[in-house]
């Protein structure tokens, strides 16, 4: 083991594949970087350009206190919008207030690069060989397919859970045999075994459950506390969730998708309108036609394709009768507001169901 001390930011539980990834990879420390607080939020705000937006500012809030616990290599992804100029910003920003590191990113453009990034992971362990590289690639993206997957099934379940807390249990247990994963034939028993399990667990679920779809800009979908725990606000109403946005569809998935979205879109969207703007038409479009209740757009302050994408949405609730919530986060959200905004929204569709 070398002194290295490598650290990443938070994003959801996707810390449990990136550490297995780079734990098997390297010979440095894995830091596990502290959770998202409101500490974290204070000192990426302090220290961000005051308009930039808010997953910048959790990112490099992230970065402060895994340097103030030790880590010297931070890495970091980027690519679709803005996100693919923070790495060399933060490098900067963090450079200028004195601290000393590595910065590597795992992206060229807005895709992750597979021999970029074995050029990045040679850097910190020389002997590395391609072979390894690749299979504990592909078994740390078979992970995350499988994390997914799961995660589908507990957000169209979760809210009508018999015992409290019986999902959120199990998907910890779950989370804590991946990390142990022994290889592809292992990961693929656990992730039957607790496919079953999860199945397993009682859940009283009406035949018709009020269904809300979300959809948003890709980081503030998926990180719960930059969320304010959207999702699981809305499992305490009892409404089954839907969400594309997930690990395994922003890299592996989406590429192959564009001709598809900008087609079921095309009434709206002559052209992809830039990161998951175009996507998240055909999102309502598609959730409109499987009979969804409603949709939640969620962004972070400033986010510009999203602002791009919410003019079109407003049409395309319009044509398809289905409405739209809008939540735009930044460090002055207050979580009563989005109680009380969610609970109208809830009860509208209540309402409208009646009639």
């Amino acid at each position: 083991m070398n002194n290295k001390t490598i650290a990443f930011p938070q994003l959801a539980n996707y810390h449990v594949p990136i550490s297995f990834f780079l734990k098997h990879l390297t010979d440095c420390n894995i830091l596990d970087t502290p959770k998202i607080t409101k500490r974290t939020t204070e000192l990426g705000i302090k220290n961000s350009p005051e308009f930039v937006c808010m997953p910048f500012k959790y990112n490099l809030g992230n970065f402060i206190e895994a340097l103030e616990k030790g880590a010297n290599v931070l890495i970091q992804a980027g690519g679709g919008c803005r996100y693919g100029y923070y790495y060399e910003v933060q490098k900067q920003i963090l450079k200028d207030m004195g601290y000393e590191f590595e910065f590597y990113t795992l992206t060229e453009t807005d895709k992750v690069a597979i021999f970029s990034a074995y050029k990045m992971m040679k850097k910190l362990n020389p002997k590395l060989k391609f072979t390894k590289y690749l299979y504990y690639l592909a078994l740390t993206f078979k992970m995350i397919h499988y994390m997914d997957k799961i995660d589908h099934y507990i957000r169209k379940n979760i809210g009508f859970e018999v015992e409290r807390h019986s999902f959120e249990n199990l998907l910890e247990e779950m989370l804590e045999m991946f990390s142990r994963t022994k290889g592809f034939f292992h990961l693929f028993k656990l992730y039957h075994r607790y496919n079953r399990l999860f199945r397993q667990l009682k859940v009283d679920k009406p035949k018709n459950p009020i269904k809300i779809g979300v959809i948003g800009e890709l980081y503030t979908s998926m990180e719960h506390y930059a969320n304010y725990d959207l999702e699981k606000l809305l499992g305490k109403m009892n409404v089954q969730v839907k969400r594309f946005t997930n690990i395994t569809y922003l890299v592996i998935t989406k590429r192959f998708n564009n001709k598809k979205l900008l087609k079921i879109c095309n009434k709206y969207c002559k052209y992809p309108i830039g990161a998951d703007g175009m996507d998240n038409v055909a999102r309502v479009i598609t959730l409109a036609l499987e009979g969804y209740d409603g949709i939640i757009h969620i962004k972070p302050f400033g986010c510009t394709p999203e602002i791009g994408a919410m003019h079109i949405l407003n049409k395309v609730s319009e044509d398809y009768k289905i409405p739209i919530l809008y939540f735009t986060f930044d460090n002055q959200t207050s979580i009563e507001g989005i109680r009380t905004r969610l609970e109208a929204f809830y009860d509208m569709i209540k309402m409208r169901r009646s009639k």
